[in-house]
């Protein structure tokens, strides 16, 4: 199996809801399931990424929102053994204990610091005494356990000391990822056929939802119909009302990449939609796919995985909008052009947090991914010598990503602190 498969295959994921309010539950209910008796406190301290991104978003099985919510969830009813879909059995009788910790104080989410870097830690107090579970750098990482002061797990001493490693995707040109996906045995990309049947499943839940909105009125904007012969109404509505499905908390996972439900989504289901309205084989839309999750994943090594703008417009975005190219038989140049397209336009976009919102960035990112592509493919591009374009894809992605980390560390705090006044 060449290594770039294996790279995807290793980041997608399952996850129930947005990820953030997942990973929480995950964390605390793992601290628990070293504990006995009944919970007396939990403690969530979080970076600013992931106690943004959870602040007032939707959890799968409850009407609640929100970091306080989903910790408390995941005292009571968190199956830690699912990962991001530890919420996956959640019940009236688990939302009114949940409600009966919050309102007694029980729970408590603070900010540790302003950083993209993930970090998580978890203390939880029953009866017989304390678990402290501590997760960094991704959503289910966990690097350290504690129970009762006594270390039972830890990761951190092994790689203490450790030099960086350039992440392999970057390793890559964006000419050598193109050759990668057009001459890979499609037979060993065919497990990525699991993310459409996913977040179409996901898709369909937005659209026969009563609590959701967008979903409904982008299904009208496209004459009735799932797939109609317009591509880009069709790729919104798909991939829209997934993503306000997600984000409301409705009951179906979506296939996640580089952590993100709403990532995935963005990366696939407008390639899909343009995929059935023009009649594309599943090998084309596989290795279309492949490119759009690879792309994805070199802005976002730069950026880090939660920060102040809005990756999945802007990594994933950037990746599907190269995957378009690829569908509609465009050159590596198309797709560089493409790229500068997108990052002279998308990059800054910021992110407040995974709620509605995302619902509007997914529709601005969906509708600046086919203007760049349709410029590109005529020869209609922003020129290297502007802005943050660099001189090569490379240099261009690389910038994307700097602009969220560092760049907008300050932008991240002003963010939070809106966000915790209102």
């Amino acid at each position: 199996m060449h290594e770039l498969t294996q790279l995807i295959k290793s980041d997608m994921k399952p996850a129930l809801g947005v990820t953030e309010p997942g990973a929480i539950a995950f964390a605390v209910s793992t601290a628990k399931s070293y504990l006995t008796g009944d919970v007396k406190k939990v403690l969530l301290r979080l970076n600013s990424g992931m106690y943004k991104n959870a602040f007032t978003c939707g959890i799968p099985g409850s009407s609640h929102v929100g970091n306080i919510y989903a910790a408390a969830l995941g005292a009571v009813a968190g199956r830690p053994e699912k990962g991001l879909e530890s919420l996956a059995d959640v019940t009236e009788a688990d939302n009114a204990a949940a409600e009966r910790m919050v309102a007694a104080g029980m729970v408590e989410a603070k900010m540790t610091e302003i950083t993209s870097r993930i970090f998580i830690e978890a203390t939880v107090t029953t009866e017989s005494g304390e678990a402290v579970v501590t997760i960094r750098d991704s959503h289910t990482n966990i690097v350290r356990i504690t129970v009762n002061g006594e270390t039972v797990l830890s990761k951190e001493e092994e790689t203490a000391g450790e030099a960086e490693t350039k992440p392999l995707i970057h390793s890559y040109t964006l000419e050598q990822i193109y050759e990668y996906i057009d001459t890979v045995d499609v037979e060993e990309i065919r497990f990525i056929g699991d993310a459409f049947r996913m977040n179409y499943e996901l898709f369909e839940e937005g659209l026969n939802s009563p609590r959701t909105t967008y979903a409904r009125y982008l299904l009208k904007k496209n004459g009735g119909e799932i797939i109609s012969k317009d591509e880009q109404k069709t790729a919104s509505l798909l991939c829209n009302a997934a993503i306000e499905a997600r984000v409301i908390g409705l009951d179906k996972p979506a296939m996640s990449i580089t952590g993100s439900g709403a990532h995935g989504i963005i990366a696939t289901l407008p390639l899909y939609a343009v995929a059935k309205v023009n009649g594309l084989s599943d090998e084309k839309l596989l290795r279309a796919t492949a490119l759009s999750y690879l792309v994805c994943m070199y802005i976002k090594e730069y950026s880090g995985k939660l920060s102040a703008f809005c990756g999945c417009g802007i990594a994933a975005g950037s990746g599907m909008a190269c995957g378009l190219v690829y569908l509609k038989d465009g050159t590596v140049d198309m797709m560089a052009k493409t790229i500068n397209n997108m990052a002279s336009s998308l990059t800054g976009m910021i992110c407040d947090g995974g709620n509605k919102g995302c619902t509007m960035k997914g529709i601005a990112a969906v509708d600046c991914a086919f203007q760049s592509v349709d410029f590109a493919m005529q020869g209609i591009f922003i020129d290297n010598v502007h802005g943050i374009n660099g001189m090569t894809p490379e240099d261009t992605m690389r910038n994307m990503g700097f602009i969220a980390s560092p760049g907008m560390v300050g932008t991240e705090k002003v963010i939070v602190e809106i966000m915790e006044n209102k």
